[in-house]
């Protein structure tokens, strides 16, 4: 069972959200919260797998409710989704820069979000590629990051894999392509992932398009 928390200020969306999500067999609302301090300490007592949280609210904002819940090791499991209703922008940037696993906008289908949650709640990043290539195109450029970790201590099997994930590719994917198993591809991954600091493979993704490890390329 997939546990989710959902952080909105506004009562009609958690609710509508709530009826989506609870109608699946293996999704459970354990709470709601309508800032990010109540996300916290909601998070905090249910321990959820996913938390759904929107980036404009009182009291305290999704990113930093981010930004807390990443830095604490109780709530290593959780991972952030940040909702929007403008989708790209420098709101959902900063976000994944806190620690989110990635984001959706609030008006996306139904079965998109109920897809987002699933993948979100597996550890994978909700980032396709194209949308990707234009977050680090519009932000990285202007906004290096200082706590980028050294592409140096990668061997090059993991900067292969680095750069495939970075693509969008999948475990199985990521095997297919480099002909090894998912087993093996997963443990490229996560040693990637530890070696530059990246708390998810969001930030894995973003760390490889600012290392230049991969090139965004133009909008068409």
């Amino acid at each position: 069972m997939i546990r989710v928390l959902l952080v909105d200020d506004q009562a009609l969306i958690r609710g509508g959200f709530r009826a989506l999500l609870e109608a699946e067999d293996d999704i459970e609302v354990v709470a709601e919260a309508a800032n990010g301090e109540q996300a916290i300490a909601l998070a905090l007592e249910h321990l959820p797998d996913v938390a759904l949280i929107d980036v404009q609210m009182p009291v305290m904002d999704g990113i930093e409710a981010t930004r807390r819940i990443a830095a604490d090791e109780r709530l290593k499991d959780v991972h952030v989704v940040i909702l929007t209703n403008y989708g790209l922008d420098e709101y959902v940037f900063n976000a994944l820069r806190a620690g989110a696993g990635g984001f959706m906008v609030k008006d996306t289908e139904p079965d998109d979000l109920l897809q987002g949650v699933r993948v979100a709640a597996r550890g994978d990043a909700l980032l396709s590629p194209a949308i990707t290539r234009r977050l680090i195109s519009e932000y990285v450029a202007r906004r290096p990051d200082p706590e980028l970790g050294d592409l140096d201590a990668l061997t090059n099997r993991e900067r292969e894999v680095m750069a495939l994930v970075a693509r969008g590719l999948t475990n199985d994917e990521i095997a297919a392509h480099m002909v090894i198993s998912p087993t093996t591809a997963k443990t490229h991954v996560s040693r990637a992932m530890t070696k530059l600091r990246a708390r998810d493979r969001a930030q894995l993704v973003v760390f490889a398009y600012e290392s230049g490890l991969v090139s965004p390329r133009p909008r068409s």
